[in-house]
């Protein structure tokens, strides 16, 4: 049974499970005396029965004499897969003497005028392993070899190819037959043929073949080209020395017209040569295939493929000349192309070329105004922000030209782009201060006015008030915000505007009272108007920005106001030495304060201002008011040395990240073992291993894991679905693949009768699909079998796999017997990885999802940090938080957790917890509080959740003093 199993399979048959079972006796009527129709029919249903596991050795002879005769077409095709599966042997292995017949039939068809039938018997005659049927047909296999049609010629080669593999003494000329064949040959795909068996049978005379030809290699079809790419690796990896006979040949082929071609080649020369000339003409190959190609799947393969030749530290100096080419691929449309282009492009620039690279990625960005407003359109210029930002940290002298481009992100409609602008802005200013802090206070003030999100004048309102730094500078800030928010004090404007005053009334109003005194550095009061830059005609009913803001109940712009005016004041105490001007600043700065608390408490807006904003507001003016040295100091100068620790912090923990991902060189030591290649593992064999063998063994699923792992074994994930009295015994490996999930099931006959027609029968819950129904066997008595069965996954949620076994008893009359197996539970954690993110994008997220699951902490743990790691290892999340934000001693503790599964579904937790009291409840968990789960789908939620609760449930922990 075992052998059976192992055999090859050549062709799958769907056999549908409504059809009614056929007896014998009905089929041999058909198949006599029916027509052309009927007999098709009855010969699928007749092939559907042995497939079975039918033997039906009396249908032989009358297909023999009533079908096998017959001309038509789908017959011929039929008969070709009923001569497959039918058993040719007898119980002692001898061949039936039927066979002899058919063997005649088998010659008849080799010698038949119709090129269709000689073509797909000689391809039938490829899957026959019986030697006696095949040995009178040889001659006539030959003669196909000079047929008029390639289909005929080139399905001989196979199936001379084939023999000579099985039973290389039927024909064992078949290398100098095919080589001569060769030389007269024209048919691309017959040569193909013809080239691949050569290369596997006699390597020399397929080399020779190629070397006298070698120069007419770029003429050939794209079929045989590709053979020539995998013999020329195979003999360059077995014998190095034969690398300059060939790789003159690779280079030719990378300018084939076939775009497979010059994918191969690419790779075979850089397997085969680390010159810089070559990696850099497969470099540049991989690259025209990504510009040329319209696939977005081809693009994303090569431009990995380009993306580990730059993991290479030999490579990564010869691919930084090819930044200019490698941004050509920005003209793709894909988001996800573009943003592993520019991730490439930022790990590969140097100073030689980073001031070409900027100018690439300013025009990108000027391409993204003019075009229209999409989503993508809105996510490639926050692309294009972070690469600026980095390039500028990477390359600092670049800033002064990035930093007025990127300004104008501030007045963009995506808010995303342009806070990822200002937290750059704020960390070029940190670092550059001397260079870069007139240039952005200008702009800011130059665009505050036409920013038009309430997150991005926060962060703006924070910028000015910290970097300020000059007389001017803050009267300028003190006059955009006198702008932004109109009439001082709001409340009685806003009541103004509502007892419908005129256009006229309200505008001679604010021209004679809107204007903002400002004091100059001598003293004098300078008068500018808050219309003087407005617009004319503009509607009285649209207020000014961050007044809009407050009337729509948004106070924690309020917060960050009140901060940077505070800052401004103190920072205004100190550069003039006259008090009556000191007064008059912090005066209005006041008044602006107040102004604020009184509108937000007025009920005229829509929401009141809250407390703790009102508590913040209160306490700046406090400290306006008070202006003890402490406070000074920490509004002037702590504020910043936070920044720059925290931005010290982050260039740590990027350094560290960059450090683990950067590729270790390899060093021999004096005293290192020897290592043999014969007794290496196909995973410590690196770069030696022969790349198709490799790819033919992962596409399977049969690439060897690096290390053993005692865990890993496959006992660890048997699960038994019956009991071991129950006449039927099975068992099941789950073998969970990505995108779908294989059972090999195990079945065992415990019983001492034949059981007939044994089905295994499953069936789904949640999102999973079954492939195909399995087969039934015929289990003999104590007999076992493999069967497989195949199973869809959809997305990441939990799935349960639940079936049964029925089977009929040979000789009884009772009715179908069944056996109940246990549910087989599809564990989530087989799809979900950590991933990373940003602040941003996480908190984006958030918003976004509408499923959200809150599970209770429960456990006996009493470290928070210790419930933190086991919660990261049992849900496969990474922790966003920094570890310098989690570390010291404290009772309680919140932290970010982000996955991905590989479907592409983001999975988002926060955890807050805290340590129970000393006299908390006998009985009651030592770390009390809760987990959210929020997620996009409901299944992803549900599921998370669930998978949490059964770790805290499952695993006991010690107890301590235990």
């Amino acid at each position: 049974m075992a052998n059976l199993v192992e055999q090859a399979c050549y062709t799958l048959i769907n056999i549908p499970t409504d059809s009614e079972q056929p007896n014998e006796l009905m089929l041999k009527q058909e198949l006599e005396k029916g027509d052309i129709k009927i007999k098709t029919e009855a010969l699928k249903k007749t092939i559907y029965m042995i497939l079975n596991g039918e033997k039906m050795p009396g249908l032989l002879m009358i297909i023999i004499r009533f079908v096998l005769p017959l001309q038509d077409h789908m017959i011929k095709k039929l008969l070709l897969i009923f001569w497959e599966i039918v058993p040719k042997t007898t119980a002692d292995g001898k061949l039936l003497h039927e066979m002899i017949l058919v063997c005649d039939a088998y010659r008849k068809d080799l010698q038949h005028p119709n090129e269709f039938i000689r073509g797909s018997t000689l391809r039938f005659l490829c899957k026959l392993k019986e030697p006696e049927l095949l040995e009178p047909l040889m001659p006539a296999i030959r003669a196909c070899l000079e047929h008029r049609h390639s289909y005929v010629r080139r399905n001989a080669v196979l199936a001379i190819y084939t023999i000579y593999r099985n039973f290389d003494f039927l024909i064992p000329d078949a290398p100098e037959l095919i080589a001569n064949f060769l030389e007269g040959e024209q048919d691309m795909s017959c040569k193909r043929n013809a080239f691949m068996m050569l290369i596997h049978a006699d390597q020399d005379r397929a080399l020779n073949y190629l070397s006298s030809c070698i120069d007419q290699v770029h003429s050939f079809g794209d079929i045989l080209q590709l053979v020539i790419v995998e013999l020329i690796y195979k003999v360059c990896h077995a014998n190095p020395a034969e690398r300059s006979r060939f790789i003159r040949c690779i280079y030719n082929l990378l300018n084939s017209s076939s775009p497979a071609v010059r994918y191969e080649a690419a790779g075979t020369l850089v397997t085969l040569s680390s010159a810089p000339t070559a990696i850099k003409a497969a470099a540049s190959c991989y690259i025209e295939l990504i510009v040329k190609e319209s696939d977005n799947n081809v693009k994303l393969i090569v431009l990995d493929r380009l993306i580990a030749l730059k993991d290479v530290p030999a490579h990564e100096r010869v691919l930084q000349d090819l930044v200019m080419d490698v941004l050509r691929v920005l003209s793709s449309p894909d988001l996800e192309v573009r943003r592993k282009t520019l991730n490439l492009a930022l790990d590969l620039v140097n100073s030689r070329n980073i001031e070409e690279m900027v100018l690439v990625l300013k025009k990108e960005v000027v391409k993204t105004h003019n075009t229209g407003e999409h989503e993508d359109t809105g996510k490639y210029r926050q692309l294009l922000v972070r690469t600026l930002h980095q390039c500028c940290v990477k390359f600092p002298d670049v800033s002064t030209a990035v930093i007025p481009l990127l300004m104008e992100f501030l007045s963009d409609s995506n808010e995303l782009a342009a806070i990822d602008v200002l937290v750059f802005v704020r960390e070029a200013v940190q670092l550059f201060e001397q260079q870069l802090r007139p240039i952005v206070i200008s702009k800011i003030l130059e665009v505050f006015s036409t920013i038009k999100s309430v997150r991005v004048h926060r962060a703006a309102l924070w910028i000015l008030g910290e970097y300020a730094t000059s007389v001017d500078e803050v009267q300028s800030t003190m006059t955009q915000i006198r702008q932004s928010l109109g009439e001082i004090p709001i409340v009685d404007d806003e009541i103004r505007r509502a007892a419908g005053e005129t256009k006229d009334e309200i505008k001679d109003d604010m021209l004679q009272q809107n204007v903002a005194k400002l004091v100059t550095a001598d003293g004098t009061y300078a008068s500018q108007s808050a219309f003087s830059t407005a617009t004319v005609g503009k509607k009285v009913d649209e207020r000014p920005p961050l007044r809009q803001y407050f009337m729509d109940g948004d106070y924690y712009v309020a917060t960050a106001l009140s901060t940077s005016l505070t800052k401004l004041a103190l920072r205004y105490v100190g550069l003039v030495s006259d008090a009556q001007p000191q007064n008059a600043f912090i005066a209005e700065a006041m008044l602006i304060i107040t102004s604020v608390i009184h509108v937000g408490r007025s009920g005229l807006a829509k929401k009141n201002i809250t407390d703790d904003d009102v508590d913040r507001l209160a306490f700046c003016l406090k400290v306006l008011s008070d202006r003890s040295p402490l406070m000074i100091d920490i509004f002037t100068s702590e504020c910043r040395r936070t920044l720059a620790s925290m931005l010290t912090a982050k260039q740590q923990e990027e350094q560290e990240v960059m450090k683990a991902k950067e590729v270790k060189g390899s060093s021999v030591e004096a005293d290192d073992p020897i290592g043999f290649v014969q007794l290496a593992f196909k995973s410590d064999s690196g770069g030696t291993e022969n790349v198709f063998d490799l790819s033919l063994s992962q596409a399977v699923g049969m690439s060897k894991k690096e290390t053993f792992d005692p865990k890993a074994s496959k006992l660890n994930k048997i699960t038994q679905l019956t009991g071991f009295s129950d006449p039927v015994y099975a068992e099941a490996y789950v073998h969970v693949n990505q995108y779908d999930i294989v059972l090999d099931v195990l079945i065992v006959n415990q019983t001492s009768d034949t059981l007939q027609n044994c089905t295994l029968e499953l069936a789904t819950l949640g999102d999973l699909k079954l492939v195909e129904k399995p087969s039934p066997v015929l289990l003999g008595p104590h007999d076992f079998c493999n069967i497989k069965a195949n199973v869809k996954v959809a997305s990441t949620e939990n799935g349960i796999i639940f079936g049964n076994i029925v089977y009929d008893v040979s000789g009884s009359t009772s009715d179908r017997n069944v056996v109940v197996l246990n549910d087989i539970h599809i564990d989530i954690m087989d799809y979900i990885v950590p991933a990373v993110c940003t602040d941003t994008e996480f908190r984006q997220m958030w918003a976004d999802f509408e499923w959200e699951n809150k599970v209770s902490v429960n456990t006996n743990l009493t470290d928070l940090h210790e419930y933190l790691q086991h919660l990261v290892k049992s849900t496969n999340m990474r922790c966003l938080t920094p570890e310098k934000a989690l570390a010291g001693d404290c009772g309680f503790m919140a932290a970010n957790l982000y996955a991905r599964s590989i479907f592409g579904e983001d999975a988002l937790a926060n955890l807050s917890i805290e340590r129970q009291a000393e006299g908390a409840p006998v009985g009651s968990s030592a770390i009390t509080g809760h987990i959210r789960i929020r997620a996009k789908s409901q299944g992803m939620a549900l599921s998370l959740g669930d998978k949490i609760n059964l770790t805290q449930k499952s695993t006991i922990f010690p107890k301590t003093g235990a």
